[in-house]
């Protein structure tokens, strides 16, 4: 499934990137990376004290202007005291407050250059998407949004604020996959390389590595004028294969190793122990598609191309694999996001209802490659799907279905079909790992990304806040 898909398994893993932001605004400077879950739950241990009071209001004033938008002392206060609560409960010791104060006003000031970014570019956040938002808090804080909404106004908290910080929240998310996903590639290098890491090997004998050669060879009793003639013609060949022409043709034409006609002179994927020393000790730095030599053996002069090299994999592991269906709507210029829900919310009650089946409505509505078959996703290993579309899978029991869930690709209904723990094959093993190391380079880009645009952003500082 590629990255386009509505539930990309290779699109935006777990990561403070991709969708812990919804409730960033009432979390601490270091937000966990796990999607919608706070540190605690909602109420005096996770809600923010109560806002200034009417006097404190009434001598608010301009801190930092970010393009002309303003950052009020308020509102930098209201965040202070919102981080100083959560850093207190997971007992983590609080800088000097003017310290902290700087670090809360840059975090705001990034943030707010960051929104002028998503309002640009015309990203929309409607209002099923924070109701959406609102139902994930109160779920991961095991109660009900009317529960969660009268201990938001127990503590002085007004519905409208809180919904407008979700907003921000969800716009900050969206602008930043636009802007920082496209950027990131993981290569099978960079899988090789979090493999060795893991290993703790940095040794070419750990490598799986196949080569193809031209084998000229050298008659046991050469003088030194017939060698150095067949010296020259491996380097011919070489010097071929360096400016482009087709390694398995040079083989066939040049080699004089029995193989030769047998898959282009390739010797085939095996471990670096099983080939001679001086073959590998002759690619070890080399990429694929790269020639080495001509290389001297007791056999003659090797010409050798690196088709492929990869770390060994891992250890086998096993995991809970999940197979689920889905029908996903593309809100667009015909369908609006509440239509697209309203539509899926239909689809399910007439699932439940036993008036319609899962599989043919997906054949005849979904807008994702999967509709053909029944809105099958396969059998998927955890951190395959964007995190929203996981969470919501995830609490699903076989045959439950999901409530229309939006995600970046659009409007998703999902059933689970079933689970089964497995153990994962190595090419499995090395997707997993693809977005594990996917992960990382998000959160590097995204740094970057924020970083540039906090600098091309016009700051003016204006008074000190207290």
């Amino acid at each position: 499934m590629t990255n386009t898909n509505p539930s990309s398994r290779a699109a935006f893993p777990r990561t403070a990137l991709a969708a812990t932001l919804l409730v960033a605004a009432w979390l601490p400077l270091t937000t966990p990376a796990q999607g919608l879950r706070p540190s605690g739950k909602l109420g005096e241990s996770a809600l923010p004290t109560r806002p200034a009071s009417a006097t404190q209001r009434a001598a608010d004033y301009i801190v930092a202007v970010v393009n002309s938008e303003p950052i009020t002392n308020n509102e930098l206060r209201a965040r202070l005291v919102r981080i100083e609560q959560q850093m207190t409960q997971q007992g983590a010791a609080l800088p000097a407050r003017e310290v902290l104060a700087r670090q809360v006003l840059e975090r705001l000031i990034s943030e707010k250059a960051q929104l002028q970014v998503g309002h640009e570019t015309g990203i929309k956040i409607d209002d099923a998407a924070v109701d959406q938002a609102e139902l994930s808090v109160a779920r991961q804080n095991e109660i009900g949004v009317p529960e969660m909404r009268r201990r938001l106004t127990q503590d002085g908290i007004a519905l409208s604020q809180f919904r407008e910080e979700l907003r921000n929240q969800l716009l900050l998310t969206r602008v930043r996959e636009r802007e920082v996903e496209p950027r990131v590639r993981v290569s099978e290098l960079d899988i090789d390389q979090f493999i060795r890491e893991q290993q703790g090997s940095t040794d070419a004998s750990s490598m799986e590595v196949n080569l193809a050669q031209v084998l000229v060879a050298v008659p046991e009793n050469a003088t030194d004028a017939q060698t150095a003639t067949l010296q020259a013609r491996a380097a011919r060949v070489a010097e071929r294969a360096r400016a482009g022409e087709d390694f398995a043709a040079l083989a066939r034409e040049f080699s004089d190793a029995p193989d030769r006609d047998k898959a282009g002179g390739q010797l085939g994927l095996r471990s670096a122990d099983r080939y001679p020393g001086l073959f590998i000790e002759a690619t070890q730095a080399l990429r694929a598609g790269d020639i080495a030599g001509p290389v001297r053996s007791g056999a003659g002069f090797h010409v050798l191309k690196v088709v492929e090299k990869r770390q060994a994999s891992l250890p086998g592991m096993t995991v809970t694999q999940s197979r689920a269906r889905h029908i996903l709507l593309r809100p667009g210029a015909q369908l609006s996001e509440s239509a697209a829900r309203e539509r899926l919310a239909d689809f399910r009650r007439r699932i439940l209802a036993g008036q319609a089946d899962f599989a043919s409505l997906a054949r005849d509505n979904s807008q994702d490659g999967s509709a053909r078959e029944g809105g099958d996703l396969g059998w998927a290993s955890p951190g395959q799907f964007v995190p929203e579309f996981e969470d919501a899978m995830n609490r699903l029991a076989p045959g439950q279905v999901s409530e229309p869930l939006v995600s970046r690709f659009g409007v998703h209904l999902i059933q689970m079909v079933e689970r089964r723990e497995t153990t994962l094959s190595p090419r499995e093993q090395r997707e997993i790992i693809r977005n594990l190391v996917r992960e990382k380079k998000l959160e590097e880009a995204y740094t970057t990304w924020a970083q540039d645009v906090r600098g091309r952003a016009y700051v003016e500082y204006r008074e000190a806040p207290q």
